[in-house]
């Protein structure tokens, strides 16, 4: 399942990208929502490169860590110091956790990595970060709409991307030709930690939308 080593653009920061407008930075989604899906990709980015895995045996399930040494970035490597001090939490409290801060943290390794452009102040209203390049904050939403078009599985990334936002509730809101069956045929070719991710964050998202009512 090792297919990603972390490198920046990530499954995180193209979920970011794909959350927000790719010229004015502005988000689509509700904050919390917003939260909890970019808390699923970072879980993602980690079960992609094998550094966390699910215990099935656990009830709930549990999240562990695989490889408890440095993943050479900051945001990763904190994530992974969370779950090896605690690990007898389920994966739905991990969510609930890691959303609280998350946006903060991807936004500032996106400005980092200068994939965004500092937030900027014009009068009394602050302009949200942007993205530096408008082509490259476009090609993650581009790539899930020529798969879907093609109808040609893409890669796990990118089912795991399309996952989280169809767990986020925006899928049919951002992508050009919406399909809930290619969707559902994306991930289940998903091994199945990350088909339970998405589960899971998508039942958080559910309860978030619930207690907002």
């Amino acid at each position: 399942m090792a297919e990603s080593d972390l490198s920046s653009p990530s499954l995180v920061d193209d979920l970011y990208f794909v959350l927000h407008d790719n010229v004015t930075g502005h988000p689509l989604l509700h904050p919390r929502l917003t939260g909890l899906a970019l808390a699923g990709g970072i879980l993602g980015e980690l079960m992609l490169a094998e550094h966390v895995a699910l215990d099935f045996a656990a009830d709930p399930e549990r999240l562990y860590v695989t490889v408890q040494k440095a993943t050479g970035d900051p945001l990763t490597s904190a994530v992974l110091g969370h779950v090896i001090a605690e690990p007898h939490h389920p994966i739905g409290t991990w969510l609930l956790f890691f959303a609280r801060t998350i946006y903060a943290d991807v936004t500032a390794r996106m400005i980092a990595a200068k994939l965004l452009k500092p937030p900027v102040r014009h009068l009394l209203k602050q302009q949200p970060a942007a993205p530096a390049d408008m082509n490259t904050a476009a090609w993650p939403l581009a790539r899930l709409n020529l798969a879907i078009q093609r109808r040609k599985p893409p890669v796990d990334r990118d089912c795991v991307l399309l996952g989280l936002l169809a767990a986020a509730g925006c899928a049919q809101r951002v992508l050009s030709e919406h399909d809930p069956r290619f969707e559902a045929a994306a991930t289940a070719m998903l091994p199945m930690p990350l088909r339970r991710l998405i589960a899971q964050t998508k039942v958080a998202v559910g309860q978030a939308v619930i207690s907002r009512r």
